[in-house]
Parts: C-alpha cells; sequence; structure tokens
C-alpha cells in the first residue's frame, strides 16, 4: 500500500486510502486491517478497552501495616504487602555500568516474582493506586521500584505518606495524595550505586589477601575505624596517679553522737590541691588533723533540670541499650512492630507510635494538646509548662519533616495496654511513652546548698567544700527519671547530711580524714549505643543504616560484644589498617559525612547524583587498581582447636563461613572434613543431661538440639528455657513471643511471669 491519505468510512471510523502495490487497485487500511476496493470495507474491531477500572489498591511494605491501614481505609480497598523491596542490584554482579553514567542494572529476585506478579494483575484493575511505603527516602524508592516493576499507570498512582498509623492520619494523607518525589529516590539511588561500588570493588580484594567472607562498607569502615581507634587509645593509655582527701565533719556546738557530713579538700594555701603521690599526701594529712574548722561560706539556691526532648532514631537507640540493654537491631525490631500495630483489645490493629526512622524532634500540634490535658488531668497544672515546648534539632541532617518518635496517643497508658504487648514491646513502649509525656511537662526545681569550710594547719590553710541538693518540686521527673545505667534515679540526700542550721563562722570539729589513691581512666570503650552516638554526630549514615551496621561489624567477626562494650578483633583490626593505608578516603570521617552532605543535596534537588557518584568514582577507582596490586596477603593464623581430624589426623581449627564460624580441617582443600562450633545456650539436654546448642540447617534456619549427637538425637526448633516447668519440672520451649509450653505436661506459661 502506497501514499496512504486520510478519508472516513460511512460510520465515521478512521481509516486510510492508499494503491496496492501489487495490483495498482485502491485499498483501504484501518489500524492494521487492510482491503482492496470492491471489497466490504475492512471492518475495525474497535478495540475493547480494558476490562473497566474499578477499586483502590493500595501498597505497604509489611502485612502488618497493611492489616492496619486495610481497617481503617474499608470498603473500596485493597491493601497489599510487598513485603519490602521488590527489585534491586543484581547481587552476583556489579550492575553498575560505570561507563554509562553508572546506570543501574535492576531486577526482581525471584522470591519477590510471585508478589510483584500479584501487585501487577492488582495494578491493572484499580481504578486507582495509592503507594503508601515509609515516608523516608528508603520508602520514597520502595515505592518507585513498585512502580516501575509491576508496570503501573503513572497517571494513576499516587503516593501517600503519613507518620503514624492511625484513624486520622491516614485520612488525613488520603484526602491529599501527592507524586512521587525522585529527588529522594535519586538520593537513595546514589546511595545505593556508591555502597555497590564500594562493597564489590574493596571486598574481593579483602577476600584475596585476608579471607573470605570479609566485607568493606562506607558506613561500616568508618565505625570499624571508631572502634579501634578507640581500643588502641585504651592500650596506648598510661594511668597518672593522684590523692583525694575527705573530711568528716562535726559541728563544734553539737553532741558527740550529733549527725556527721562529708567534705572534700578543694585547695592548699589558696591553689588547687594536686597531691599526686601518697609522699605528699602524708604530712598534709598530719597537719590537717592538727587544723582548726570554720565554716566560711554558705550559699544556699535553686537549680532548675529540663527535660530532654522526645526521641529520634538515635536517641531511642542509646537508651533503649543503656536501661533496657537491648541491642540496636532488636529495639528497631520491636519499634517497627510498634508502628505498624497491634492489637490492644478494641478489635483490629493500632499503630502504637509515630515512624521509628527519624532525625527530628519536631511534634505534632495535636500531640501537644493531648498531651498537655493528660498531664493537667492526671498529674495537676502546676505541671504544665506555660507555652509548649519547642526542640531543636541537634542532628546535622533533617531533611524530612518528620515527627520525633513519639505515643501516637498518650491516652494509650503503658500500664492500660501492657496485657497486649510483649515484655519487650511494653518495655520500650513505655520508655517512649514516658520520654515524649516528660518532655511535654516542667521543669524540675532543686534546692542547692554549697558550704564552705575553711581550715588553718601550722604549716598550710585548707579549704573544704561540700553541696548537696534536694527536690523541691518534681516537674516531668514524676514520670521519667533515669540515669545512664537505666535505674531510677533517686534524689540526693546530701543536704539533709548537711546541718540544716549551719551558718558562716560556725566552728566544726574533725571527725575523721578519708585519703584515696585514684589514677586517671582511659576513655571508655564504644557501646553500640555510644557508637550510634559517634556516628550521628559526626554526620555518618542515616537512621536506617545504624542498626545494620552494628550488626555488620558483629557479623563480619570485626567486633565482638564484651560485657556490652564493642572490642575489636584482630582480623577487624587487620581490616581496618589495610583501608585505612590503601583507602584513606573511604574511612575518613570528614570525607564520609561531606559524601552525606552532598546526598543530601541530590535529596533538595540541588545535585546530580550522577555527578555525586562520578566525583568519587575517578579517583576511587585508581586507589581500587593500587591496592589490587600493592595489598600485602596478611592471611591470620588459623585457631587450633586442639583435636584431630577424624579423616586425616591433621589439626581441627576454627573457619569463618557463609554462617559464621565452624570447625574445619587444617589440610583443605585436600580435606574437607568440617563440623558445627557448637553455641551452648545453658540448657541441659532432657535425655542424656548434655549441653543443648543453637544449630543450623543447610539453609540456615536455627534448631537446638544436644551437643552429643549422634549419640542423642533430641532436636526442637522453639528455643528452650533455662527455667524449668513450674508445674512438673520439664524442658520448657517458646511458643511465641508471649508464651512458653512445657514438653513434657503441655501446660502453657507467660514468659513475663516465668522472668519476673
Amino acid at each position: 500500500m502506497q501514499d496512504p491519505t486520510p478519508v472516513f468510512t460511512a460510520t465515521g471510523t478512521p481509516a486510510t486510502q492508499g494503491t496496492c502495490a501489487v495490483c495498482g487497485t485502491k485499498m483501504f487500511r484501518m489500524g492494521r486491517t487492510e482491503a482492496h476496493e470492491g471489497m466490504e470495507p475492512p471492518k475495525v474491531s474497535v478495540r475493547r478497552n480494558e476490562k473497566k477500572r474499578k477499586g483502590k489498591l493500595v501498597i505497604v511494605e509489611s502485612p502488618a501495616k497493611a492489616r492496619t491501614i486495610g481497617r481503617y481505609l474499608g470498603k473500596g480497598y485493597k491493601v497489599v504487602a510487598s513485603a519490602g523491596h521488590v527489585r534491586d542490584l543484581l547481587k552476583s554482579k556489579l550492575s553498575v555500568d560505570v561507563e554509562n553514567n553508572f546506570e543501574p542494572r535492576y531486577r526482581v529476585p525471584n522470591e519477590k516474582r510471585d508478589i510483584v506478579k500479584e501487585i501487577k494483575t492488582l495494578a491493572k484493575k484499580a481504578k486507582e493506586i495509592y503507594l503508601a511505603t515509609d515516608l523516608d527516602r528508603e520508602g520514597e524508592a520502595i515505592a518507585w521500584h513498585l512502580l516501575e516493576s509491576a508496570d503501573m499507570d503513572p497517571d494513576i498512582t499516587k503516593r501517600v505518606v503519613f507518620h503514624e498509623i492511625t484513624r486520622p492520619a491516614i485520612e488525613e494523607a488520603f484526602q491529599h495524595p501527592a507524586s512521587l518525589n525522585m529527588d529522594l529516590v535519586n538520593a537513595q539511588q546514589g546511595r545505593r550505586i556508591l555502597d555497590r561500588l564500594v562493597g564489590y570493588s574493596i571486598s574481593p580484594i579483602l577476600w584475596k589477601k585476608i579471607r573470605g567472607r570479609l566485607s568493606a562498607g562506607r558506613v561500616q569502615s568508618v565505625a570499624l575505624r571508631l572502634v579501634v581507634e578507640r581500643e588502641r587509645e585504651i592500650e596506648a593509655f598510661i594511668p597518672v596517679e593522684y590523692w583525694s582527701i575527705e573530711a568528716e565533719l562535726r559541728q563544734s556546738d553539737a553532741p558527740q553522737d550529733a549527725a556527721t557530713y562529708v567534705a572534700k579538700l578543694s585547695r592548699i594555701d589558696g591553689g588547687e590541691a594536686a597531691l599526686n603521690t601518697e609522699e605528699e599526701v602524708e604530712p598534709i594529712l598530719i597537719d590537717m588533723r592538727e587544723a582548726a574548722y570554720v565554716v566560711s561560706e554558705v550559699k544556699r539556691g535553686e537549680q532548675r533540670r529540663n527535660p530532654a526532648p522526645p526521641f529520634i532514631t538515635s536517641t531511642m537507640q542509646q537508651d533503649a541499650s543503656r536501661q533496657l540493654n537491648f541491642s540496636a537491631k532488636k529495639t528497631m525490631a520491636i519499634a517497627q512492630q510498634l508502628y505498624e500495630g497491634i492489637d490492644v483489645g478494641n478489635g483490629g490493629e493500632t499503630g502504637l507510635i509515630t515512624y521509628m526512622r527519624t532525625v527530628s524532634t519536631n511534634i505534632a500540634e495535636s500531640a501537644q494538646k493531648e498531651a498537655r490535658e493528660y498531664i493537667k488531668e492526671e498529674l495537676g497544672a502546676e505541671y504544665l509548662p506555660a507555652k509548649p515546648p519547642q526542640y531543636k534539632t541537634k542532628a546535622k541532617r533533617a531533611q524530612e519533616a518528620h515527627e520525633a518518635v513519639r505515643p501516637t496517643s498518650v491516652n494509650h497508658t503503658p500500664k492500660a495496654i501492657k496485657k497486649h504487648l510483649t515484655r519487650a514491646q511494653y518495655q520500650l513502649y513505655k520508655l517512649i511513652w514516658e520520654r515524649f509525656v516528660a518532655s511535654q511537662m516542667a521543669s524540675a526545681i532543686y534546692d542547692t546548698l554549697r558550704v564552705g569550710i575553711d581550715g588553718k594547719g601550722k604549716e598550710h590553710t585548707y579549704l573544704l567544700r561540700t553541696s548537696g541538693s534536694s527536690i523541691k518540686f518534681q516537674g516531668f521527673l514524676a514520670v521519667y527519671n533515669y540515669n545512664n545505667n537505666g535505674k531510677a534515679r533517686q534524689a540526693k540526700k546530701d543536704k539533709d547530711r548537711i546541718p540544716l542550721g549551719i551558718k558562716v563562722g560556725q566552728a566544726q570539729d574533725l571527725v575523721e580524714l578519708f585519703p584515696s589513691q585514684h589514677f586517671t581512666k582511659p576513655p571508655a570503650r564504644y557501646s553500640e549505643a555510644s557508637l550510634v552516638r559517634a556516628l550521628e554526630e559526626n554526620a555518618i549514615g542515616r537512621p536506617s543504616t545504624y542498626a545494620p551496621t552494628m550488626g555488620t561489624l558483629q557479623r563480619r567477626g570485626y567486633v565482638v560484644k564484651e560485657e556490652r562494650q564493642l572490642v575489636p578483633t584482630e582480623i577487624g583490626e587487620t581490616v581496618n589498617d589495610l583501608l585505612v593505608e590503601y583507602f584513606p578516603n573511604i574511612v575518613d570521617v570528614q570525607f564520609t559525612a561531606n559524601m552525606e552532605t552532598d546526598l543530601d543535596l541530590v535529596a533538595s534537588g540541588e545535585q546530580s547524583w550522577v555527578d555525586v557518584v562520578s566525583e568519587f568514582y575517578g579517583p576511587f577507582s585508581k586507589r581500587v587498581e593500587y591496592a589490587k596490586e600493592k595489598m600485602p596477603e596478611v592471611k591470620p593464623a588459623l585457631e587450633s582447636i586442639g583435636r584431630e581430624c577424624p579423616k586425616c589426623g591433621s589439626d581441627l581449627v576454627i573457619r569463618w563461613g557463609r554462617h559464621g564460624k565452624f570447625i574445619g580441617c587444617s589440610n583443605f582443600p585436600k580435606c574437607h572434613y568440617t563440623e558445627p562450633l557448637l553455641e551452648k545456650i545453658g540448657v541441659t539436654c532432657p535425655l542424656d543431661g548434655g549441653d543443648i546448642v543453637k544449630r543450623r540447617t543447610r539453609k540456615g534456619r536455627v534448631f537446638y538440639g544436644c551437643a552429643n549427637y549422634p549419640e542423642c538425637e533430641f532436636s526442637v526448633w522453639q528455643q528452650p528455657l533455662p527455667q524449668p516447668c513450674p508445674k512438673c519440672g520439664g524442658l520448657l520451649l517458646t511458643k511465641n513471643k508471649k508464651l512458653a509450653i512445657c514438653q513434657k505436661c503441655e501446660e502453657e506459661f507467660l514468659l513475663d511471669d516465668l522472668t519476673e
């Protein structure tokens, strides 16, 4: 058919007219159908529209979140879960085209194909589609990957975000949907590609030069450096001796059985009381015992103590570590459960806290109002500040307009919903609730007392000081009052020990002197909490990266936890030293912080992610080639376990594999003998009294069995508990997050009852 010109059939259906290239007669074409002149005009099968779209599809990350949101939205909405990311870079390849503007190659993993297929089918039928993933960059990226992988129609696909999973928040979000924020998507995409370039470039070098299963990453490598350098500060620290002297005193005109108080030596002859050795202390003690003492200063005052702001991600992790002994990973997992929704007896799941990945201390006006009403009713108007407090975000980056971590309703008191929560959920929720309520309360007020006592000896003059405080008004301490060890802080009683009627000019009798030897202490090792704080203070990483970073350091064997402190291993120090030498920028705190700033500029639309990655990759790729050639092999010595291989007689050693440590033959690869490295859990086997140990199947699933296998074949999937059954003395197994069940009598018990 040649030279088609537009014509219209009698029915008005658009067609084209031309000449047949074979016979020269006129032809008609309608769509893909052609016919010669004289034949019946081609009938255009008016393409039927796809089945009429109806209903509204909502996609979230988790089933728990889907259930909660679905209950609030009601009929007309279909809410499904993507189970997190549905598309990512290929695991087996770099998946980044460094020659073509770092174009990523994404793939739907096998385990997500059925989910994507179902979402794609539902999306074709839906009249409206709502992407309701989390409100941070990660959530924005998940939403974009869903849109792309499930072939959603952009014209009917909308983005909704909310800080909390409550009916008002959900309804408000769906009344004001928006479009995807591609700046946030690109910031997350840039971060993902940077991390892939670093990991896929450096990790193979570590495998070759040191051992397999090692890894390097932008955030984890900086965190490792902090831990290693702190340990070396401790090792290099030289303690310095110093002494202090305390004096027990009594008012001269008081009876002999009157109460005494203690004051500390502050100055000698007007200068600092610097006593460095026992030889220096002895003559001072002799002179002080003969000195005359008189009160030279009595200063009474008032001190205010302000409440702390509500939690952000890092402070929540830090306090949960100090007060509850929770790891960062455990804290975030439990917080996720509280955020997504728990059935608290009102017929369905209820979101109990706001979004837990945040660097903002902002509080919604409605939440402040509710908190003030609660405080006034339950505690009294005097516990309210004149105006709702406003807290400034200390974090260097607070891009998204998030709120702080707070309860969705202050009326969900911990006591009221305790029976619906697991022990861990209750502990964390109580911490969040108390911190938030306290943040909206009045300051605590202390009465303070400072006393100075002059001492005049034969050789020297002395100034001793003592001070104390007592609570005048509790303020926020009525709700939230913890010290760094997680115990409720008790008000100081020092003031009660200082005589109430003490006055300037009163003579004091010396009862006893108490010299004490001290040594300066090195800096403390990092705990998970303090390492998270250090990362945040240096603008390294983001709220979503803290917990995974802690886990990676321990999973790779770079650090171990000893009494809640992070101690670098030999392999951790080796990896750190090589990275510092061959990849100085990767482990440089300021360089990594600047990289985060560049990603923030991408998130705000001021920078291109391709430019950020390109600027980094040029110098980095040269360092990679240099390290491949110059980095020495420093393979660590294998640790012998003191037994011979049953197959070849060589030493058995501890090796590292996909699932952690295991026992293998030192003659590998000639001998492939392996056996598990047994992890005892402190419970004895009910069959033969051997240790029950934690094991894994070939696919990595955890189970528990007797260490004497195969002689004893005892094994269970549920974790055994050290407490015997209160009823029959049998072995207790964890049934779920709340219950334990006896393997022998099958009686069930609340876990909280067993641990109290």
